[in-house]
């Protein structure tokens, strides 16, 4: 049977990022996320659910996460769930789930993250921090050719052919 391990999570920073280095110089950060859920109950009654996650990433992206985040603020990350086990003082075995992250997005906009105090326009880049995984920018499509006028005979004197992808309209 294959495995398969991802996870995807929207939520807010519950602490600052804290960024540490491994002995072959490989930058960790590690930080704590809410993840929230509202429902309604059979009552009618709101209902709130709260989730706390705690997250670690490596590389560029902990350098990244550590420079432009911070307690409060929202993220996107994608990632996949790593099991910790370890012995407490009394000699008690421990275990906790945490996201070891591949990939995070911006949620807020380059203003709330001005309010916010955020570091977002410190960097340089227009429009904020782009994320590190954004796509290349979206070119204009190319210009179709000028449709051919219709054969003389008519519309009905070729066969119909079904649309190519240079006559798809977007």
């Amino acid at each position: 049977m294959p495995n398969y391990n991802r996870v995807l999570l929207m939520g807010n920073l519950t602490r600052d990022p804290e960024l540490r280095y491994l002995p072959s110089n490989m930058p960790v950060v590690g930080f704590g996320m809410a993840v929230n859920r509202r429902w309604k109950n059979q009552q009618g009654e709101q209902q709130e659910e709260v989730m706390f996650i705690d997250c670690d990433a490596f590389g560029r992206t902990a350098e990244l996460i550590n420079q432009f985040f911070r307690k409060g603020r929202p993220i996107f990350i994608e990632g996949r769930l790593k099991l910790d086990q370890w012995q407490d003082k009394d000699g008690n075995k421990r275990s906790k789930h945490k996201v070891i992250i591949d990939n995070f997005d911006f949620v807020d906009t380059k203003a709330a993250a001005a309010a916010e105090g955020g570091e977002a326009g410190a960097a340089g880049t227009s429009g904020g921090a782009a994320p590190p995984r954004s796509a290349p920018p979206r070119q204009a499509p190319a210009a179709r050719p000028a449709a051919a006028p219709a054969p003389a005979g008519g519309p009905d004197t070729e066969p119909h052919q079904p649309p190519g992808e240079e006559d798809i309209p977007f």
